[in-house]
């Protein structure tokens, strides 16, 4: 990358101010030793700011200098105490916290691995985490002892309530890095399938860095709330970010509108990490209050949608970006707000140093306008799955999985996954388009839109719609409103006008248009059932 690009951004977000020469040399002599890594980034900043505030969770707040020395002992202890050694995997079942941060640094700082388990899985897949990752070693926390009944007995577990413990009585020594640095594995494939385990890179400078922070202006010193878990690629994200910024990550155990928001005024918060249900849920809070020093709201993790995006604006400030990434490829495209405002629904655009293309099926360029694969090129491309396989490369470019394309002027859209695609009467349906639709209508809360078979049309939509509290909608106006929109590959993941309600046709592609069949009302406002067809 550009070494001119990352000093000038670097400097632009106060990174590289100017400090007492002894804590630079030490600062400097960490990265050195230790790399870019979460380790050697918190290291880094321990050097440099000792006294700033590092983690602020429920419990209690440590400084970089106290959480430097909290995390040698902590290896130290493990090593002794647990036989941690390097190349192991050690297991971390944990809400957000700082006993998690902790544990997630010593077991890198030895050299061994840590694998992020999803607290959303059932007992069954958390067996099958601990058998199919070869877990040494299992930290968990107490509310999670009934997951564990189906994980074998064999497997040594730790709780976090006993760290404090393990950390007073265990030695502050000096760490030696070990000869293949330590890393961060993080489950994939949902919640439904047996998680996958994928190997995130560490960074080799400081480049990654600065490509993030050139599209979302986060400076050194950033008090971050992060309510996205830490377990998640963009929970994760959030936290390497807050270290290598030398910031303040603040953390509740779980997330609820109304102490997220008491904690980013408590803490001053500058920047906000979520996830798009999450700003629902702020919108929707009845004793929300302002949060007049949030500056940044970034989100990732799964689609935002253009109506979410404006209203969270309208009462927030425009203060959102929208990160589109994935676990494999790190990061593809960020949308500031001014693009978010002028095309709702957009990703937005690839930071410096990435590479963002549309493919075809077999591996053409296509044009603007048109929708292929899409594939991404960055410096921080995840390095295979902990079970051997990977994912498809075209070049040096990886496969997301999604298909979308790009504007003229090089805005990106994500139009679904693709195994997603709905063939509907010899057209190619993209279902995130039709949500976008609906989601649209004031009264609707969420939607989430589907393929299933259909006779005369191979498949048709099945839509199941959620509504605000006290609001109705029926479901022959959602057919109204959605019946004009043609749903042949839409250009920006919102649906052209046209005829209904027969079959018609556009140029030479027959174009069949949604229609909803009416629902019967669930609680809470939710419209259950609703099916999808051709009007």
């Amino acid at each position: 990358m550009d070494a001119g690009f990352v000093l000038r951004t670097l400097a632009r977000r106060k990174i590289l101010n100017p400090a007492g020469p002894t804590r630079v040399v030490r600062q400097l002599n960490a990265l050195r030793r230790w790399g870019f890594g979460v380790f050697g980034e918190m290291r880094s900043a321990a050097a440099r700011d000792p006294h700033r505030v590092a983690i602020a969770d429920e419990r209690r707040s440590v400084t970089y200098g106290d959480l430097d020395l909290r995390v040698r002992r902590l290896a130290n202890a493990l090593r002794a105490e647990h036989g941690v050694r390097p190349g192991d995997r050690v297991g971390l079942l944990c809400e957000n916290s700082a006993a998690m941060i902790e544990s997630l640094l010593a077991v890198v700082a030895l050299g061994a691995h840590a694998v992020l388990v999803n607290t959303g899985l059932g007992n069954a897949q958390v067996e099958s985490v601990a058998h199919d990752q070869g877990l040494s070693l299992l930290v968990h926390d107490e509310a999670f002892l009934g997951m564990l009944a189906a994980v074998p007995p064999n497997l040594p577990r730790l709780s976090t309530e006993r760290l404090d413990s393990l950390i007073r009585r265990s030695p502050s020594s000096e760490l030696e890095p070990p000869r293949e640095p330590g890393s961060i594995v993080v489950l994939t494939s949902g919640t439904t399938g047996a998680p996958k385990g994928a190997r995130r890179r560490n960074p080799a400078g400081l480049g990654p860095l600065a490509s993030v922070v050139s599209r979302i202006p986060l400076n050194a010193g950033e008090r971050m709330f992060v309510a996205a878990p830490l377990f998640h690629t963009w929970g994760l994200a959030a936290l390497q970010l807050c270290l290598a910024l030398r910031g303040t990550i603040v953390l509740t155990r779980r997330f609820a509108p109304a102490s997220t928001l008491a904690a980013v005024n408590a803490h001053r918060c500058t920047s906000l990490f979520a996830v798009p249900v999450m700003l629902q849920r702020l919108l929707e809070a009845p004793d929300a209050v302002a949060a007049p020093t949030l500056r940044v709201v970034a989100v990732s993790g799964s689609a935002l949608t253009g109506p979410l995006a404006t209203r969270f604006m309208d009462v927030y400030g425009d203060v959102l970006y929208n990160l589109y990434g994935s676990t494999e490829a790190s990061w593809a495209s960020i949308a500031v707000p001014r693009e978010l405002r002028s095309a709702p629904g957009t990703a937005g655009r690839p930071p410096h140093g990435t590479r963002v293309a549309i493919l075809s099926a077999d591996g053409a360029p296509l044009p603007p306008g048109a929708v292929g694969r899409i594939f991404v090129g960055n410096d921080m491309l995840f390095e295979g799955y902990t079970n051997g396989t990977g994912r498809e490369f075209h070049g040096d470019l990886i496969a997301t999985g999604d298909v979308g394309h790009l504007t003229r002027d090089g805005l990106l859209f994500v139009d679904g996954r693709e195994d997603d695609m709905v063939i509907s009467g010899g057209e190619n349906v993209y279902p995130a388009a039709v949500e976008d639709v609906i989601a649209e209508l004031p009264q609707v809360r969420e939607v989430a839109v589907a393929g299933v078979p259909d006779e005369e049309f191979g498949q048709r939509l099945a839509a199941w719609i959620a509504l605000h509290p006290r609001e109705h909608v029926d479901a022959d106006a959602v057919r109204e409103y959605v019946r004009p929109r043609p749903l042949l590959r839409p250009p920006r993941r919102l649906l052209r006008a046209g005829p209904a309600p027969q079959r018609h046709r556009q140029g030479r592609a027959a174009v069949a248009v949604i229609a909803l069949a009416r629902a019967s009302r669930g609680r809470g406002g939710a419209v259950t059932g609703a099916r999808a067809g051709h009007g």
